[in-house]
């Protein structure tokens, strides 16, 4: 249908229309545009387009370095809606079209019911008659009038290797300068941007954020799926604030796509969760939004206890010698999967294997009576088998670079793309994805593997131009094969679990995420600066996929120990180290913290975390997470101080007592009119504390 001056309001089942999910606005004379979101202000303001298209032919309609009124943007005009409702979700399909070019823009609004959130997809098709190269596609929002903005902190994350989720939180009015727009009748041309480089999505920044105004707690916070390049784009206008959030994109991202008459290209889709109750609210109802992108993805079955060799242990030496004692230490201490990690394939005598990887076939002489012998002796044992795979990567002095054509490989200028002496396969080619097949069938058929952990080490920069236009279209054609690979291991092997791995998290984003199963959230090896990260990585990771390394150590006293192995129990417990050489006590803190894992998982699949304490700064003695569930509340609480610390738990109400170690010296815990006092001992100690909350 036409329509013009319209608005739509659409509500939850079962509600009056005054619950809104979405307010929206589009006229003859204006584009689509979003006005509120279940009726927070804050996002959406008439008059922002929630679409805008730069082209090779059109970029702006007024010039700026942001990333706002653009020209076929701004002539878009709504054709035809259609709503829907299913599956416990509702949907919005919302076409506009710019006449001048040609260009159909088809947007799906979709909110799971009972969540304040919203996805965003948005369809390109090129109706005219010649190509059409798209350099950028926005989803923008006005963000408050101009009066408010002076109220809004924004908040994100640097993230590197060994050092990530790093937020920091400022007020807008520091990166967005007060500049008397009115008074000059202008817009700002400047911007702040936040931009991933090349193919690690979250190295740099994570792929999402929030704005919170500090005196109503109305809070936006958005999330960018994709592992290829992306960018959060804040501008000022006459008006207010915008926050256009993108894909790749030809300035950052050397991104081109030609769309030719009668295709289509689809943009990187992006969700924004509104609350009332500030930075967590915010956040928690993107926790349950990931849950529900999952769908039916597996879960992991009941989230079991793994262990693996490299953290501060064999790190990518595993021999059968080695390997023994810690299979029967970890079953011992209950661990359920045992993955042998990198090294399996490498022929013990050249040392370091980082060149030569690709082949993925077990190393003749690395271990005594074969790799089969000590998968065997993990069944054995009564546990899962997992093996280590970066099969993305063909080491420059493995046989296969030689022999793979050129197409099989990331190129750009005519040349194939070198990283760190690697080469970086190009899943877009089918016979790649045959090949890499044929590698994880035959490690299924011929051991009995079923958890795959696999790594991503290298950076190969903005992507390729094989086959592209652009190399950020190359890179970002990649990760969608990936995505659709990992996709079809699942549905030929329900029963194996993935961990996505990066160097760590270097690429965890929530397009890889929806379709595995854990994360690993770090590198780090130092115990003592694990926990800013740990507890932090519920803010971008569901919690019962944040692998989080515990790796106890036959040199740390018991409450380093337990330190470590609080680390774990924040998410995913993940273990490692040396648990042979442990003394006695010890291992009981390791067979009483997966005891406690194995008994209270269940409570993570729904847990909702919280920040008692802000999101932790990378320097901060006392680190805090929380953990909300229909039980109570689970407090996981270091200190990295050299004398004893105070501290006020705020708004934490109930009886409250020492879950893990229950056997260490005790900490004091009080309950006050504003929240629980904790007293903790001297040195690194940390303790995971349960709270069951009064009922009103």
């Amino acid at each position: 249908m036409t329509v013009s001056d319209e608005r739509v309001a659409l509500a939850d089942e079962g509600e009056q229309a005054a619950s809104l999910l979405a307010e929206l606005h589009w006229s003859a004379e204006q584009p689509l545009s979003l006005i509120s979101l279940d009726g927070v202000e804050l996002l959406g303001r008439q008059g922002v387009p929630l679409v805008e298209v730069f082209t090779a032919r059109e970029q702006r309609a007024r010039t700026s370095q942001a990333y706002v009124r653009s020209a076929v943007g701004s002539r878009l005009r709504v054709h035809h809606l259609e709503e829907q409702s299913e599956d416990g979700m509702q949907r919005l399909m919302v076409e506009q079209r710019d006449e001048l070019s040609g260009l159909s823009v088809q947007t799906t609004l979709s909110r799971p019911i009972g969540m304040s959130v919203m996805r965003v997809e948005t369809l390109l098709r090129n109706t005219s008659s010649e190509p059409l190269t798209v350099t950028a596609v926005t989803t923008s929002f006005g963000i408050a009038q101009t009066e408010r903005l002076d109220g809004i902190d924004v908040g994100t994350a640097a993230s590197e290797w060994l050092g990530e989720n790093r937020w920091q939180e400022v007020p807008l009015s520091e990166v967005l300068p007060q500049l008397a727009l009115a008074f000059h009748g202008q817009d700002a041309r400047g911007h702040h941007g936040i931009t991933s480089h090349g193919g690690w999505s979250s190295g740099e920044r994570l792929p999402i954020g929030y704005l919170a105004d500090r005196v109503s707690g109305e809070t936006v916070a958005w999330q960018i799926e994709t592992s290829a390049g992306w960018h959060a784009d804040l501008s000022a206008t006459r008006e207010g604030a915008v926050l256009a959030l993108l894909g790749p994109a030809d300035l950052e991202h050397h991104f081109a796509h030609r769309i030719e008459p009668g295709a289509s290209f689809e943009a990187v889709a992006i969700a924004v969760a509104v609350s009332e109750q500030g930075r967590d609210g915010a956040l928690g109802q993107l926790t349950a939004y990931r849950r529900w992108l999952r769908g039916d993805a597996p879960r992991g079955g009941d989230l079991p206890v793994i262990y693996n060799d490299f953290m501060n242990t064999l790190m990518g030496q595993p021999t059968t010698e080695a390997l023994l004692p810690l299979i029967r230490e970890a079953a011992a201490a209950g661990a359920e999967v045992f993955c042998i990690d990198a090294g399996w394939f490498a022929d013990p005598e050249i040392g370091d294997w980082w060149d030569t990887i690709g082949e993925w076939t077990e190393a003749p002489g690395r271990f005594a009576g074969g790799l089969g012998a000590v998968i065997e002796e993990i069944h054995s044992n009564g546990m899962r088998s997992g093996i280590w795979l970066e099969p993305e990567i063909v080491g420059v002095k493995s046989p296969l670079a030689a022999a793979l054509p050129d197409e099989w490989f990331f190129q750009r200028f005519g040349e194939r793309v070198r990283e760190h002496d690697r080469y970086h396969l190009d899943l877009r080619h089918p016979e790649v994805r045959r090949h890499l097949d044929r590698v994880i069938d035959g490690l299924i058929s011929d051991f009995g593997v079923s958890y795959f952990k696999f790594d991503y080490n290298i950076n190969p920069g903005v992507g390729t131009d094989w086959q592209a236009v652009g190399a950020g279209d190359g890179l970002l054609g990649h990760t969608r094969a990936l995505r659709d690979w990992l996709v079809g291991i699942g549905e030929r092997h329900p029963h194996v679990l993935i961990e996505n791995c990066s160097s760590g998290a270097m690429r965890a984003d929530y397009s890889l995420l929806s379709v595995t199963h854990i994360q690993s959230t770090s590198d780090q090896q130092d115990f003592r600066l694990y926990p800013p990260v740990a507890a932090s990585a519920p803010a971008h990771i569901i919690p019962e996929q944040c692998g989080n390394w515990a790796y106890p150590a036959s040199d740390m006293t018991a409450e380093e120990t337990a330190f470590t192995l609080v680390t774990g129990l924040s998410g995913r417990l993940y273990l490692s180290g040396f648990l042979d050489q442990l003394s006695s006590s010890q291992r009981e803190l390791v067979s009483e913290a997966v005891a406690l894992y194995r008994r209270d998982r269940h409570f993570l699949s729904s847990a909702i975390p919280f920040w008692p304490l802000g999101l932790p700064a990378w320097t901060d003695r006392t680190v805090c997470l929380g953990l909300r569930h229909a039980d109570g509340v689970r407090l996981y609480i270091w200190d990295r101080g050299e004398e004893p610390a105070e501290l006020l738990i705020p708004d934490v109400h109930g009886s409250a007592f020492v879950a893990y170690p229950n056997r260490a010296a005790s900490w004091s815990l009080e309950q006050r009119s504003g929240g629980l006092a904790v007293r903790t001992l001297p040195g690194a100690t940390a303790r995971v504390i349960t709270v069951v909350e009064e009922r009103n």
